[in-house]
């Protein structure tokens, strides 16, 4: 979903190891002697509950060298984590500094398939009748909607998990601004912003990218239980798999959000794809009903897709069936991958945009086997040493510290209203600790004051941890007057270069994101 990503939070508060930890963390991971033979067909399933077994990828019918190459191209994708399981068994399990093992991360609209999951499970357990019920029996105690008439009575929970609705909604799926999404955001109350929306279509009649479809499918699953839509996940689903309960965004009215809001560790979002994996099966136990599976497993919603005609939706999750694929796709590529064919899970988190069909060429193309390859020593190392790579922070050149830092240090800069949200700019930068205040006009009341240390040596410095997860910060002068900031909101997928420009009494920033999205503001030193 676009720009969900800069609303997502994480509690989270872990360090980077050295490099010699990392290379000797990963060779230990590739090289360990799993006890098992790879799977066979007939096999009884590996179930990660507690934990997640690891093997080395050639144990599973895998090619460590074609796996370091995917290792490496994570660094020119904005990669956070990469990671593979095979048989049940993690092969691979790359994480991208500033990024570390054990930090949850943003999975935005990836929590889509999440909520149409806790559904699925009411469903298995008889609290919904059909999915097909009509979408306003659970809304019946609302007083009023607006634009009721024969279209938006005839909206079934199938269409809102088909996002098949009709509701009229722009969300800027393929482009464009997300205007609904920010109105509902204003509104005090996200469910009725959803109801009172008119049609614009007939249910049925066509796909539309609609997070507050999803929204609504968290209410339903509230109306449905009894419970808040956290415990019951906490309770049938996240219980079940191993996996602790995870930060879960709310709106005004402390509902979970459907649409986004969920941080996950990729561990455990691999678990969300393993049920899946194994057809809704979890330790001997049928958690998932078969025709709410089978619709996933052959999604025939056409996402009038650009980018890739063939892409195809059902039950919130997308689907690339020409490659035999289904995955949850959140912004900035936060994606669980399932390739059953290969009985593969994969998981990406990422700040920028990915391809999910050459991702699954590329993963799928490490495939050799089914059945256990002969151990490679070399590859092995070449794996190891990818991942170690990758998860160590490179130092980069600063140059001299020009008169002017000193000149600005501790100097409040003010801009006025402008694209990138900026209010106020402060860098303390002749300080023994460097570091910076900004104030924001930001929607959300804990995003309109950030302050944190700044790395000006070359490596990033993090601020304390809260819900909102944790900036990594650095910066270097570009020349006498040019310093510019490399601002990570690690875990929410969201990263941007600050160029600011110093004339005097004035400052120019501009803003750059990796993803493309940038604004500029002209401000004046205060008071």
């Amino acid at each position: 979903m676009a720009g969900a990503g800069n609303m997502q939070a994480a509690d989270l508060v872990v360090g980077l190891s050295s490099r010699t930890m990392a290379a000797l963390g990963a060779l230990v991971l590739l090289t360990s002697l799993h006890s098992g033979a790879a799977h066979a067909q007939g096999a009884e399933p590996v179930w990660p509950t507690a934990q997640w077994e690891i093997s080395t990828p050639e144990q599973q019918g895998m090619d460590s060298a074609v796996l370091a190459k995917l290792v490496a191209t994570g660094t020119t994708r904005s990669f956070d984590s990469l990671l593979v399981t095979r048989h049940g068994r993690i092969v691979l399990d790359a994480y991208y500094a500033p990024f570390a093992a054990d930090m949850p991360h943003a999975i935005n609209s990836s929590t889509k398939a999440v909520v149409a999951t806790l559904l699925a499970i009411a469903y298995k357990d008889g609290l919904l009748d059909r999915l097909d019920h009509p979408m306003l029996d659970f809304f019946s105690d609302r007083s009023s909607i607006a634009n009721l008439d024969e279209r938006k009575k005839a909206i079934t929970v199938q269409h809102l998990l088909n996002m098949t609705s009709g509701l009229d909604w722009d969300e800027g799926f393929e482009g464009g601004r997300e205007l609904s999404l920010r109105d509902m955001g204003k509104s005090a109350d996200w469910v009725q912003f959803i109801l009172d929306r008119p049609m614009a279509h007939a249910p049925g009649e066509v796909f539309y990218y609609n997070s507050g479809g999803s929204h609504l499918l968290s209410a339903i699953v509230t109306k449905l239980t009894g419970k808040n839509t956290a415990d019951y996940a906490e309770e049938r689903l996240f219980g079940r798999l191993g996996i602790a309960q995870p930060f879960w965004r709310r709106d005004p009215q402390r509902l979970p959000i459907g649409g986004f809001g969920l941080s996950m560790r990729p561990r455990d979002m691999a678990k969300i794809g393993y049920l899946y994996l194994r057809n809704g099966q979890w330790a001997g136990k049928q958690l998932l009903p078969a025709d709410f599976l089978d619709a996933v497993n052959h999604a025939s919603i056409d996402m009038h897709s650009r980018f890739d005609p063939s892409r195809r939706y059902a039950n919130q999750f997308w689907a690339i069936p020409d490659k035999h694929i289904y995955m949850t796709v959140g912004y900035h590529c936060q994606v669980i991958m399932m390739l059953p064919e290969r009985d593969i899970v994969a998981v990406m988190t990422a700040s920028n945009f990915c391809s999910f069909g050459k991702l699954a060429d590329e993963i799928s193309a490490a495939v050799k086997a089914d059945e256990a390859l002969p151990a490679d020593a070399a590859a092995a190392e070449q794996l190891a040493s990818a991942i170690a790579d990758v998860s160590t922070e490179k130092r980069e050149q600063v140059g001299a510290t020009p008169a002017v830092a000193s000149t600005i240090s501790g100097r409040t800069y003010k801009f006025p209203d402008n694209d990138l949200g900026i209010k106020t700019l402060t860098l303390f930068l002749a300080d023994e600790n460097p570091r910076y205040v900004v104030e924001t006009n930001a929607g959300d009341p804990a995003r309109r004051h950030l302050d944190g240390p700044i790395g000006l040596d070359g490596l990033y410095r993090k601020s304390a941890a809260s819900f909102l997860g944790m900036r990594a910060v650095k910066g270097a002068w570009k020349d006498e007057r040019t310093l510019v900031v490399d601002l990570q909101y690690v875990g929410l997928g969201d990263a941007w270069t600050w160029t600011l420009t110093y004339d005097g009494d004035k400052v120019a920033l501009h803003g750059k994101a990796r993803d493309g999205r940038e604004g500029s503001a002209e401000g004046a030193a205060g008071g």
